[in-house]
């Protein structure tokens, strides 16, 4: 044992060895460490889903159209908020488990509680601005003059919830770095529950409209913060004083530096989100379907992929544990297991969405709400073509985590950048430019398949130095 001073009295430090020997990360089965730490993982990454998906049903049934276009226009205000949740979050975590499987117990308490206060002060902070700059934002994210003040109303009201939100889903991450997934997951689980009851409750019930789901979105996101609030302060394994939530500049750089690639990777989706969005717009506006309707069509996609996403993407985070802590450790071996398991299971669950799109366009977009014939024409359309490579599109994300999580922060952030701005953003400008709106389609594909390639040849390199 270390003696060490802290404000709250004497912190007896424990060494390496003990540390690692009684953390099972360690030692027990890496199939089994999967499943306890990766199915509750993808629970909360669908949970958290929910709340823009059942949003995105409610309105498509209650307000239609225009209704869902706004929803996609808002969108990239969530991502944002997901990418600053994300940087901390998943940074954080990381970050406790290197320096838990390295024995430095004291160490990884005092980045927890750097990133657990930086995450609280970032969502104040971005409700701040959305709220002062909404319309030029909305304006800046492609929304048209009819879909503007559905956009407007919605946005304005979910931006009060950021700060909640943030800390829901970059604190969940540092609850689950604590051993304690099923509370991680009960926290998203939680939120989710309520926005989905209180969804039909105000649109329908009281007449509130796209201002109900909006509502109903914010009471569910307060609930997951109170929640991990309530975790940090109760019922939390790790030591961690007062002292220790004061955020501290070193612990923020080693914070950010693991936590960039997921941030970058949202960063880049919503750079994408809305050059895609002003794409629609104006070459829609030039075909048969006009605006408006591949704007709305994109975010029905759009929420359709994230079920798709937040499976694998919970595999990852569910491995990252695992991942850091043999790897802080030395015990490469298990490092590599957990990546080959993980990959295996990734495929399978791709493998069956690839044939869902391509069999059954049309009823997954109609559990969205009604349209046109033409609605229906682009969405199916849209889906079968922009998602073919689902079957592949796991493991580029699944990759990312895993270098995010040994330390690798600029293999994680070049990743994390391969798919939406190395190769899908150049592709949305430039195929247009040749076959106008059906070239959003096939620029899909073709950045997907770019990024397994990329992702498969720089993890069997990682893996391959692991001796």
């Amino acid at each position: 044992m270390i003696l060490s001073a802290g404000i709250g009295g004497i912190y007896l430090e424990k060494d390496k060895e003990n540390i690692q020997a009684e953390n099972p990360l360690g030692t027990a089965p890496v199939g089994g460490l999967i499943r306890k730490f990766a199915i509750p993982a993808i629970i909360s990454m669908l949970v958290s889903a929910m709340y823009n998906i059942v949003d995105q049903i409610f309105i498509g049934q209650g307000v239609g159209m225009l209704g869902n276009a706004a929803t996609n226009v808002a969108f990239p205000v969530t991502t944002i908020a997901t990418a600053m949740a994300l940087l901390l979050g998943i940074g954080g975590a990381s970050n406790y488990n290197l320096e838990m499987g390295a024995g430095r117990e004291k160490k990884a308490s005092g980045i927890a509680g750097t990133a657990l206060s930086s995450l609280a002060i970032s969502g104040a902070v971005l409700c701040v601005i959305v709220v002062l700059f909404l319309k030029p934002l909305l304006t800046l994210f492609g929304a048209t003059k009819d879909v503007m003040p559905y956009a407007v109303d919605y946005t304005g009201i979910t931006a009060l919830g950021l700060p909640f939100y943030i800390l829901s889903v970059g604190g969940n991450h540092v609850v689950r770095a604590d051993r304690s997934p099923t509370y991680s997951m009960a926290c998203v689980t939680a939120g989710a529950v309520i926005n989905t009851i209180l969804d039909p409750l105000f649109i329908f019930g009281f007449g509130w409209g796209i201002k109900g789901a909006a509502w109903a979105t914010v009471i569910g996101q307060v609930v997951s913060g109170i929640l991990v609030v309530v975790y940090f302060w109760k019922f939390r394994k790790m030591y961690l004083e007062k002292s220790m939530l004061k955020p501290r500049l070193h612990y923020l750089k080693a914070i950010t530096a693991l936590g960039l690639a997921s941030c970058i990777n949202q960063i880049a989706m919503a750079l994408v989100q809305i050059v895609l969005n002003n794409i629609l717009r104006y070459y829609g506006a030039a075909s048969i379907y006009g605006s408006d309707i591949p704007i709305a069509c994109v975010g029905v996609i759009s929420k359709v992929n994230q079920v798709f996403m937040a499976i694998c993407i919970g595999i990852s985070q569910g491995c990252q544990p695992i991942w850091g802590f043999n790897y802080g450790a030395e015990k490469y071996s298990r490092v590599r297991q957990t990546y080959r398991y993980s990959v295996t299971a990734c495929t399978v669950i791709a493998t069956g969405f690839f044939l869902c799109f391509q069999l059954f366009p049309h009823q997954i977009v109609g559990i969205f709400g009604t349209g046109s014939d033409l609605y229906f024409q682009f969405a199916e359309r849209y889906l079968k073509i922009y998602m073919f490579m689902t079957f592949a599109n796991g493991i580029q994300p699944m990759s990312s985590g895993f270098f995010t999580s040994i330390g690798k922060a600029k293999l994680g952030v070049v990743m994390s950048l391969t798919r939406q701005v190395i190769f899908l953003l150049p592709l949305i400008v430039i195929f247009p430019l040749f076959m106008g709106i059906d070239g959003v389609m096939y620029a899909g594909p073709i950045a997907d398949a770019a990024a397994f390639a990329l992702a498969i040849i720089f993890a069997r390199r990682e893996l391959m130095k692991m001796k």
